[in-house]
């Protein structure tokens, strides 16, 4: 059985302008092919962004926001009893939270095209802020296909 957590959380350095893991963890999240250069730009401009258009709150505030606006407090995991298989709610632990949040908000930023990545980057983590957007949209659907099977809960043991 693999181990639960890994050294990487413990390794894992604050990032240099905020001084926070949860920016670096992003930042390692948002990268692509080892270019954390490239990464650590795309999200400082993306913060530059938000704080250009929310003048009234800290770009980092906007991000925590928006990531615990994102994260999900339960999901449906596929459980097999006897023949069949059903969609059964389950608690989503506290690491997996951020890492959906984390790839839920990228894979919508991603999503849209036509524009530079961190002012979609901006836009989506402001939407998300705000409580509307693509990440919360996936996150209202694994709530609500929750919901639809918790006559299953029983199965979640």
């Amino acid at each position: 059985m693999a181990k639960k957590f890994t050294a990487s959380s413990q390794q894992l350095k604050p990032d240099p302008t905020y001084n926070s893991k949860l920016v670096s963890k992003f930042i390692n999240c948002l990268m692509l092919d080892g270019k954390k250069s490239v990464a650590q730009r795309v999200f400082y401009d993306a913060m530059g962004i938000v704080s250009k258009k929310l003048k009234d709150t800290q770009p980092l505030e906007v991000f925590e926001k928006a990531i615990n606006n994102v994260k999900p407090m339960i999901e449906v995991r596929s459980k097999r009893v006897g023949g069949s298989s059903y969609q059964v709610p389950m608690q989503v632990s506290s690491k997996r939270q951020q890492s959906l949040a984390f790839r839920w908000i990228l894979q919508s930023a991603r999503g849209k095209k036509g524009t530079p990545m961190c002012e979609r980057l901006a836009a989506e983590l402001m939407d998300a802020y705000n409580e509307r957007g693509g990440a919360m949209t996936t996150r209202e659907n694994i709530h609500r296909m929750a919901d639809a099977n918790k006559a299953f809960a029983h199965f979640a043991w």
